[in-house]
């Protein structure tokens, strides 16, 4: 649907549409996390306060708006531990550690955005392709930041997406059960857990904290 143009109380048309999709993506996500309610178009336009009108302002459809979601938690994911490591110094496993740890934090600060992305849309058989995209996305990631935190290693792209996917496929079950409630884990023992495993996986037995 076309944004009319002009300006309103100082607002431009494209900044007002810019906004309604900020809430309805916002709204997509409350929605879509809450698992007392039906994932709807209908209940995320009540839930952001807009009509359908605006609905298809900004999407095609209710899989697109939910693609959007799922592809925003992923580039955060990336954002917040880029900051992290470069707030980290040098010194190799604190950054790993750190890395880990800023998103654990954005889980915790945030639970709807893992329950969604690593949870939920692993349920629907609309969104299971890209929740897999993203996954082997992350588990190929994972060498280069091994490479980018821990310098050069001893193995080869074989061994290393390997364990790119043990990684990332072990994070995956760990913050379901963590989320579901079924782990009964602090932050910091999901952090120390994760981080060991990060490192047993890319650097030799002897390295350590």
């Amino acid at each position: 649907m076309a944004v009319q143009s002009g300006v309103y109380k100082g607002v431009s048309a494209e900044d007002r549409a810019a906004e309604r999709r900020a809430r309805l993506l916002e709204a997509t996500l409350s929605v879509w996390a809450d698992p007392t309610t039906r994932t709807t178009m209908t209940a995320v336009c009540a839930e952001a306060g807009l009509s359908e009108r605006y609905f298809y302002e900004s999407f095609r459809g209710l899989d697109e708006a939910l693609t959007a979601v799922l592809d925003d938690i992923a580039r955060e994911i990336e954002q917040v531990r880029e900051r992290a490591v470069a707030d980290a110094g040098d010194e190799p496993t604190t950054r790993v550690y750190a890395a880990v740890a800023a998103f654990v934090e954005l889980l915790v600060d945030d639970p709807r955005k893992g329950r969604v992305a690593i949870i939920e849309a692993g349920g629907m058989t609309q969104l299971r392709s890209r929740r897999t995209e993203l996954l082997r996305h992350f588990a190929h990631l994972s060498a280069e930041v091994a490479g980018e935190l821990l310098g050069e290693r001893a193995g080869n792209p074989l061994q290393d997406e390997i364990a790119g996917l043990m990684f990332i496929g072990g994070m995956a079950e760990l913050v379901t059960a963590w989320l579901d409630g079924a782990l009964e884990a602090t932050p910091t023992e999901l952090v120390d857990a994760a981080s060991r495993s990060f490192l047993g996986l890319y650097t030799p037995a002897d390295v350590s904290r």
